[in-house]
């Protein structure tokens, strides 16, 4: 990786992180796994192949547009089936693009880019106090969780949105976390998640994963 081209956006926001923090270039491109020119280069603002800039909207309306026929043919459709459909259609682009079309709004949209905006001058010690933590539920029969739907708010009982499944299939709830320090351990969970329940895993799971930060 010798091109500031060749830096991916993180990259290139954990580039100007660790420079603001009095990093050298020798530094930022070890940490980066990165050569020290493609620091260079890209904190000169010489960047190859393009011209300086914002992030670009990388879709148009008509291709947004081409994407949702394709989601109203197949609503049951994987997120790799819409993606290469959409390039076969003359749109490339990736597998996160296509989720943010198809399942986000605007007002979502925004609410995702205030975030971001408001955060895009962290430091590394400041991310390094984040914990991020998910629960999730793994159906264990027929090897799925079921199909995914792809749908408005109003479409919940159209024929085309509705699909054949088991009603009790044997799953698992499962609740874990992650930070700069690494990935906290699982804790799965037995019966249904109330308020109790949930204040018992932040407690043993939660904060001693805090804590190993």
């Amino acid at each position: 990786m010798g091109k500031t081209a060749d830096l991916t956006v993180v990259e290139k926001a954990i580039i100007d992180t660790l420079k603001r923090e009095g990093k050298t270039q020798k530094e930022i491109s070890e940490r980066i796994g990165c050569s020290q020119s493609a620091v260079s280069r890209h904190l000169s603002g010489k960047s190859v192949g393009r011209k300086k800039c914002g992030k670009k909207r990388c879709t148009r309306r008509r291709g947004d547009w081409t994407l949702r026929k394709i989601v109203e043919k197949d609503r049951f459709q994987t997120l790799g089936d819409l993606r290469k459909q959409w390039t076969e259609s003359g749109v490339e682009t990736s597998r996160a693009t296509v989720h943010r079309r198809v399942l986000l709004n605007q007002k979502q949209r925004q609410k995702r880019l205030t975030w971001a905006t408001e955060k895009q001058h962290w430091t590394v010690a400041q991310w390094s106090k984040v914990l991020f933590s998910d629960e999730s539920k793994f159906c264990m029969s027929f090897g799925n969780q079921g199909a995914r739907v792809w749908r408005k708010t109003g479409e919940k009982e159209m024929p085309k949105c509705l699909k054949s499944s088991v009603k009790y299939p044997q799953s698992v709830m499962v609740w874990g976390a992650m930070s700069a320090a690494g990935v906290g351990p699982l804790c799965f969970i037995k019966g249904r998640v109330n308020a109790a329940s949930y204040q018992e895993i932040l407690e043993h799971f939660m904060l001693p994963s805090a804590e190993g930060q």
